[in-house]
Parts: C-alpha cells; sequence; structure tokens
C-alpha cells in the first residue's frame, strides 16, 4: 500500500497537479486523495479508474501497481520472455529477477511512472 501512495504522490508532484488539481480533475474529494497518498487508505478499482487518467497512466498500469491485476498473463509470459513485455535489458530483467518481489514491484512502478512520463511530454 506504501509503494502504490508513493508512486501516486511522487507522479502527481512531477506533472505539478496539487491535491486540490487532481480533486477537480478526478472528482475525488482533496482529503481522501490526501489518505491515499499518505497510505492511510487502499483506493478501490473505482477510485484508480477515476484518477489514472488526470495522472497519465493507463487504467491497467494502475491495477497492475495496486495488485488488481499481474504483470503479464500467464499465456503473454509462455509466449514471450519478461523482458519483452516490459521492454527491459535482458541483463536488467536477469539482474531483476534476483531481487525479492517488492523490490521487482517498486522498479517496475518505477518504470511506469518514467514511460507514462515520457509520453505525456511526446504529446
Amino acid at each position: 500500500m506504501e509503494h502504490l501512495a508513493r508512486i501516486i504522490k511522487q507522479h502527481r508532484v512531477a506533472m505539478g497537479l496539487t491535491l486540490k488539481d487532481l480533486a477537480t480533475m478526478s472528482g475525488i474529494s482533496q482529503s481522501h486523495l490526501g489518505r491515499i497518498e499518505r497510505g492511510e487508505r487502499f483506493p478501490s478499482a473505482n477510485v484508480l479508474r477515476k484518477f489514472a487518467k488526470p495522472l497519465g497512466f493507463d487504467e491497467s498500469e494502475l491495477f497492475t501497481l495496486a495488485g488488481f491485476l499481474s504483470q503479464v498473463s500467464t499465456e503473454e509470459a509462455e509466449r514471450k520472455p519478461i523482458e519483452t513485455i516490459l521492454g527491459l535489458d535482458p541483463y536488467v530483467a536477469h539482474v531483476l529477477a534476483q531481487e525479492p518481489v517488492e523490490v521487482q514491484r517498486a522498479v517496475i512502478g518505477i518504470l511506469a511512472i518514467l514511460k507514462s512520463l515520457a509520453n505525456s511530454v511526446t504529446k
């Protein structure tokens, strides 16, 4: 929960949005967003859906970070190596696979933020 809260806050700040801005854009109260960012509340899928777009995330990215979706479907994992799916260098994927799950999720979350920021800059 703290991991997701940190990602949401970092992404909001990186985009130059205040809690009030995000609350207005998403229709979620500022106090509820604050509790989510502090890790006091875990957002429901409905809440994630509401602020995914204002933060520049695909819904599936936030759902994956929140643990509602797995990073890779079983069928996709059988067909492609993880580095291809995540767009990682094979060496980086190998090193990352040796880390604890919490570290893997943190790195994937950071990569999702960077990807989202890069996409918003190029648009």
